[in-house]
């Protein structure tokens, strides 16, 4: 073992000296700092060599500050050349900012280096960092002397690593943000992503794939990927890309059915942000695509009286023993088109004739039937009692209450609807009866204005015709009168 132990001394010194002259040869210089380092044994010189800043040049000087090329140690570690030895970590990012900040350098033309700087400053990262020098900065994510390029599977920021260092520790977090959970790094390694990206697949989404890496801002924050209405298009990234999710052999037209969905419209047009993102049913940190048994609930999460009455119907059982997903059956997954009663029924646009048949073999058809009648009496009844309070009121007649009351039609409506997920016809008559009892009520309201009016109106016909007689008559009297006294 010891031998072993030798010859691996051995080997890396030959590896330092080997790159210390390659380095000496490019730069013309020695840099001192670093063969110093290496003399005495130092770790961080054994892990500069293999680092990607040494390979390109950067010398110890250019982070610490001082002169490589003095022998001299006090010269060289002299503050009048700029040395600062270990800097303060809030002090990190204005260093790396030299290179990777805004300033244009011929260095960064060469090694086409991106201004990653002013995005860090505006990041969580950024502000908690002003806030405690505890907070993240560069070297919590890349390292210190052993940085690798993002491409190596060794780096800490390669795809299969992960950012679990910091945000898996409760003591480290609760600085910052107490309230943030902790466990998210566990609950990604459930999800379909973490599964195959422990598996050494880089392609599924990481924490930077939805979070960004440099410009990570807060989930509240309107301008953040991972914001409600900015979720959709984040998972669209990838999910709509059909070179990117060929291997995987599922859809990638998610994005585009959910734009025009129900629940895409609330959201992304209409900016309700109680309104489901691709998150709210997949989970996010645990993502996963909800199994069979699990669509209900999952739905059921928004629309809770719907899937318990789900649970408790004749379909509940039918769909198990046929495999089938429960709700998506009838309202689809990504592509939610608002619900309509002519869903119920046979005909152009209804659900149940894709299952059903309108004939005597199918036991269910009378059911059917009877659902979309009492749904159409409601809806049908509502709009012509609407229709004759209007004209009611166009006449001139008093029919507010009735109108008024007209409006509670709507909450029957609701009930009468959800009750159509229990399949049974007395529930759902149940729920409808006060709002039948209500249209009722108005239409006869209605129409007794309507006949009151008419009434009315030939009241006044006839009593102007008989003050009308009465007039001649008094002025034919009067005309009578006047004759007998000219005589």
């Amino acid at each position: 073992m010891k031998h072993l132990m030798l010859l691996s001394i051995v080997a890396t010194l030959v590896a330092f000296y080997q790159s210390s002259v390659t380095y000496a040869q490019e730069k013309k210089v020695v840099d001192k700092c670093l063969s110093c380092h290496a003399d005495i044994g130092g770790a961080e010189a054994a892990a500069y060599i293999n680092d990607i800043h040494y390979k390109a040049g950067v010398s110890c000087a250019d982070c610490h500050g001082g002169d490589p090329t003095l022998d001299d140690q006090d010269a060289a570690m002299s503050t009048v050349k700029g040395y600062i030895g270990v800097p303060k970590l809030s002090a990190i990012p204005q260093i790396c900012g030299k290179c990777h900040g805004p300033e244009k350098t011929p260095f960064k033309s060469k090694y086409h280096l991106n201004n990653v700087m002013d995005d860090f400053v505006a990041s969580v990262h950024g502000r908690a960092l002003t806030e405690s020098n505890d907070g993240p900065q560069c070297i919590s994510c890349h390292g210190i002397h052993n940085i690798v390029k993002v491409s190596d599977k060794s780096s800490p920021v390669y795809p299969t690593n992960t950012c679990a260092k910091c945000h898996s520790n409760p003591d480290y977090m609760k600085k910052f943000n107490p309230g943030l959970p902790v466990d998210q790094y566990e609950k990604y390694l459930t999800s379909v992503h973490g599964e195959r990206n422990k598996s050494g697949d880089p392609k599924p989404a990481t924490c930077v794939s939805c979070h960004s890496n440099h410009l990570v801002r807060a989930v509240k924050d309107p301008r953040s990927p991972v914001y409600p209405t900015n979720i959709p298009q984040t998972c669209a990234k990838c999910h709509s890309s059909k070179s990117y999710m060929a291997e995987y052999r599922i859809p990638t037209d998610q994005y585009d059915n959910f734009k025009q969905s129900v629940h895409g419209v609330a959201l992304l047009q209409n900016s309700d942000l109680s309104a489901p993102a691709c998150n709210s049913c997949h989970g996010n940190h645990g993502a996963a695509p909800p199994g069979i048994a699990s669509v209900s609930a999952v739905c059921g999460t928004c629309h809770q009286a719907n899937a318990d009455l789900f649970d408790k119907s004749v379909h509940k059982t039918a769909f198990v023993k046929a495999k089938l997903p429960g709700c998506v059956v009838c309202h689809s997954n990504h592509l939610v088109k608002p619900p309509t009663d002519m869903m119920i029924g046979f005909s152009s646009g209804s659900v149940c004739g894709n299952c059903h048949k309108n004939n005597s073999t199918d036991s269910a058809a009378t059911l059917i039937l009877a659902m979309h009648s009492i749904l159409d009496s409601l809806t049908t009844g509502q709009k012509n009692a609407s229709s004759l309070l209007t004209h009611a009121e166009e006449l001139g007649m008093d029919v507010s209450d009735a109108s008024y009351s007209l409006k509670d039609v709507n909450q029957s409506l609701v009930e009468a609807r959800v009750q159509v997920h229990a399949f049974a016809v007395p529930p759902l008559k149940d729920a409808a009866e006060p709002g039948l009892k209500i249209v009722a009520d108005a239409q006869k309201s209605a129409l007794s204005a309507i006949n009151e009016y008419y009434f009315r109106r030939q009241g006044l016909g006839v009593a102007t015709l008989v003050i009308t007689l009465l007039v001649i008559l008094l002025y034919l009297k009067i005309k009578q009168i006047e004759r007998k006294k000219a005589r």
